[in-house]
């Protein structure tokens, strides 16, 4: 395998420390970081790596950043420019996109112009803009790389396969921490209960969007765009042991699965050392020690982010722009202790009723619903 260059979108995150695990184990080279305004652990990951660059979107941390590796080469940059120009580096073939949010959207649009290869761990760049970006990297001939365990599953499951026999996709969710919840029982769920993701080891948004199962719902919209599936090609199947990481159902009634210990350096791995397939030290599944693998339909009623992600889905246009805007809004204010965990599916149906979609958006478009949802979201947040 030739070796790769990467730049990584994010790199102090949980998917962008784990990035740099798998990165070292396969000998990548990386030559670009970009972190939000933690340069304790940037200047760690400089000192490291030595990348050619590294951007922090905290222009105050950036100028701290400077002074603290003035000895080292790597050039600094800041603000959102800055996060732009790691995008693009000349030196990176392939840029990890592992920013939370809708943030990662133009700098990705911009990595994919400059014909790079996508990593994807953002899923918000697909769920608002999914029609965009596909005919971006369809266009400049570029691959977008599921990192989502969920996603890089299918994708291994389709890999020798006609997706023209296709039946549907299996998503599997571990539930979250209030599997067989009632909302009653979610009423006065507390920030340190929703953080305890039974499973799998993720930041705080994340985890809290695994709670409310709107995570699923955006791998739902964002499966649409990858794979190029119906609403009607997607199922979601709680699977509490996340060993079954997703599967695909062709014509003929086989089913295809990809089975792995939950560990995202796994599939981070294999994105981005695709086609091949290289030897680490991660963790090993072991059958022998699976005593049960359970399956159950999830409950749409009690989790209803999925039930308006399914809804997104099927409204398209900047309807997802606004459901994603309203969610990180939310989000961030129950974990601010600002509002109660039941708040987050009201909040976001509200705005999704208020909302005036644009059917084929440009970015403009995208953007202009993207601010709007996020300052009625604030607005309607104690009604």
């Amino acid at each position: 395998m030739n070796k790769k260059r990467i730049s990584i979108l994010g790199s102090t995150g949980s998917i962008g420390t784990q990035t740099l695990e798998a990165a070292e184990n396969c000998g990548i080279e990386v030559v670009g970081l970009t972190a939000d305004k933690n340069i304790e652990l940037l200047e760690q990951q400089i000192r490291r790596f030595k990348p050619r660059a590294a951007a922090v979107r905290n222009i105050e941390a950036a100028a701290v950043l400077k002074k603290r590796i003035s000895d080292l080469k790597t050039k600094v940059y800041e603000g959102k420019e800055g996060l732009s120009a790691i995008a693009v580096m000349e030196e990176a073939d392939t840029v990890v996109t592992s920013i939370v949010g809708i943030a990662g959207l133009v700098p990705t649009l911009e990595a994919i112009k400059k014909k790079k290869d996508i990593a994807l761990a953002n899923k918000e760049t697909l769920v608002t803009a999914g029609e965009i970006v596909v005919a971006a990297a369809q266009r400049e001939g570029v691959k977008i790389l599921p990192v989502d365990s969920e996603h890089s599953a299918i994708f291994q499951c389709l890999l020798g396969n006609n997706k023209k026999r296709l039946n549907k996709i299996i998503l599997t969710a571990s539930g979250g921490p209030f599997r067989g919840k009632s909302m009653e029982d979610l009423e006065h769920v507390t920030r340190e209960q929703a953080l305890k993701h039974p499973n799998w080891i993720m930041g705080s948004k994340i985890t809290i969007d695994s709670a409310t199962l709107m995570n699923k719902g955006l791998e739902v919209i964002e499966a649409k765009w990858l794979f190029g599936l119906t609403e009607e090609q997607i199922e979601v199947v709680v699977h509490p042991q996340s060993v079954v990481h997703s599967a695909v159902e062709y014509e003929d009634g086989s089913i295809i699965a990809q089975l792995g210990s939950p560990d995202m350096r796994i599939p981070i791995q294999f994105a981005l050392t695709y086609p091949d397939r290289l030897q680490n030290n991660f963790s090993r599944l072991n059958l022998l020690e699976m005593s049960t693998l359970t399956f159950e339909k999830p409950d749409f009623k009690t989790f209803k982010c999925l039930e308006l992600a399914f809804r997104a889905l099927r409204e398209g246009g900047t309807v997802p722009v606004v459901m994603n805007a309203a969610n990180e809004i939310a989000v961030d204010l129950f974990l601010k202790g600002d509002i109660g965990f039941l708040d987050i599916p009201r909040i976001i149906e509200q705005v999704m009723n208020v909302h005036q979609p644009v059917k084929h958006p440009e970015l403009k478009d995208i953007l202009a619903a993207d601010s709007w949802a996020r300052e009625y979201s604030i607005k309607i947040k104690q009604i």
